[in-house]
């Protein structure tokens, strides 16, 4: 059986214990068994990162360009075989493990670019004769925290830039997902990383990860994963005064206006709402439809959600996979019936399915009111609502009424109402016309409101956490 070890200091180790890694499409395939890491292994981790961080960050743009590249290559190149993988652990469809894999590849690459365009300033100082020269330096060491649900791609998108910027990484993944982040880990470590620049550290994280958090010598946390977490993870590095980066929770609207093309609304409405089980913070669980094509639209999204085939993730015929695990979807399942006590009406799906895994049908409901915990609380699941709006002020403003801010969509042949919704609408992305899922890797990523905190991740704007300015001035 495959083993899934622990990267410290460049040696691979198992630990003391481990724990079986299952295929959430059939729980009685065995993957491998996963290493769970103890304090002292994740304190030599941060030991190591830190005496290796100071040679990496003296290393040539040319240096960090070639082993950056590298990892993106082969990830770009096995991205079939990864992709089977991720599917067969995180129960994704294969179509979209295939393509989560192939934007982590894309995302070596393209900071591995950076890498070579990392730059500073020069500007005149208000006193005569003094030169001023500001450039970026490393954080330090970073640790990160990654979620379950986007295993190699959330990951790269953490440990990219910060090797990009010189920093040396401790990564502690999520538990259900052991293998991505093992073969992730083996690419980094064979494209000739120095020991110890970087380390991935499995384990529970309520006993490792408070390890990482409170360790002096970690210089700030990038973490994605629930808002309760989150919040945890922000006051622990206010208090040791570390930088912190925060992606947490969505419950993301999707507005469709009486001038939407239907086809082409249902189309990314169901996109927005169910692909990856509904299993994404960019999902859209809110559609928010106006009087004139709500009948319409209804009709036709039952019909759509009803036909979705549900099943094992590898299995070419399936649209949606399973969820993750038992607990997500007795949690799934309760919120089903949540819904219906605050008397929403349920009109397809909402029911654990038979089979080998954590299986149910997708869920849609119509006849809510935005106040509904259904409404405002996420649900991380095939789980959706439609409720009905007057027109577009009172679509924009049930959209607008959540804590949450990641993304937002609406559907409209309207300029003059996309404008003002991509202005007006208070999320950190914002999508016509298309799912409120699916980003490009060279933009920023990130929301408002309890959705995000600090700087924002991806493309360039990644330098913004995983660095400082340092300003110098010189007398010659």
């Amino acid at each position: 059986m495959t083993t899934f070890a622990n990267l410290i200091a460049g040696e691979w180790t198992m630990g003391t214990r481990s724990v079986p890694n299952v295929n959430p499409s059939d729980t009685t395939d065995i993957i491998g068994e996963a290493a769970q890491a103890t304090a002292e292994e994740m304190n030599q981790a941060i030991e190591a990162a830190a005496k290796a961080q100071v040679g990496w960050a003296q290393t040539t743009p040319q240096q960090r360009f070639d082993i950056l590249d590298a990892i993106g290559t082969e990830i770009l190149a096995r991205k079939e075989e990864l992709g089977d993988l991720l599917s067969r652990e995180e129960g994704k469809i294969l179509p979209e493990g295939i393509g989560e894999v192939g934007r982590a590849g894309q995302i070596f690459k393209f900071f591995a670019g950076e890498a070579l365009r990392i730059s500073g300033e020069r500007v005149e100082s208000i006193r005569p004769g003094i030169e001023i020269d500001m450039r970026r330096e490393p954080l330090g060491v970073v640790g990160l925290i990654t979620p379950w649900n986007f295993p190699i791609a959330i990951p790269a998108w953490k440990i990219a830039p910060a090797l990009c910027y010189g920093n040396a990484v401790v990564l502690k993944a999520a538990e259900a997902v052991p293998a991505c982040a093992w073969v992730l880990a083996d690419i980094i470590h064979r494209a000739g990383l120095p020991a110890g620049v970087f380390n991935l550290v499995n384990g529970r994280g309520s006993e490792i990860g408070p390890v990482m958090i409170d360790h002096p010598k970690i210089a700030g946390v990038s973490f994605t994963g629930s808002v309760q977490t989150g919040r945890s993870v922000a006051q622990a590095c206010a208090k040791n005064l570390k930088k912190v980066q925060l992606e947490m929770g969505g419950k993301n609207p999707a507005v469709v206006l009486d001038d939407a093309d239907l086809d082409a609304a249902v189309g990314a409405c169901v996109n927005s709402a169910f692909f990856s089980s509904g299993q994404r913070c960019t999902a859209s669980s809110r559609m928010i439809v106006t009087e004139g094509i709500y009948d319409d639209f209804v009709a036709a999204m039952t019909k759509t959600v009803a036909a979705l085939k549900v099943g094992d993730a590898r299995d070419g015929a399936t649209q949606i996979g399973p969820v993750i695990d038992a607990r997500q979807l007795e949690k799934d399942l309760e919120y089903v019936e949540i819904a219906k006590a605050e008397g929403a009406k349920l009109v397809c799906g909402g029911e654990k399915l038979d089979g080998p895994g954590h299986y149910m049908s997708p869920a849609l409901f119509i006849d809510t009111a935005n106040d509904m915990r259904i409404n405002q609380e996420e649900v991380f699941g095939p789980v959706a609502t439609i409720i009905k709006a007057k027109d577009y002020d009172d679509a924009l403003r049930i959209a607008n009424e959540t804590d949450f801010g990641l993304s937002a969509g609406i559907c409209t042949t309207s300029l003059k109402y996309a404008s003002h919704f991509k202005a007006h609408a208070k999320a950190g992305m914002v999508m016509v016309n298309l799912p409120t899922a699916g980003v490009d890797y060279h933009v920023p990523f990130g929301g408002t409101k309890g959705s995000s905190y600090g700087s924002r991740e991806q493309g360039r704007y990644a330098a913004e956490f995983y660095s400082v300015m340092k300003t110098s001035y010189t007398q010659p």
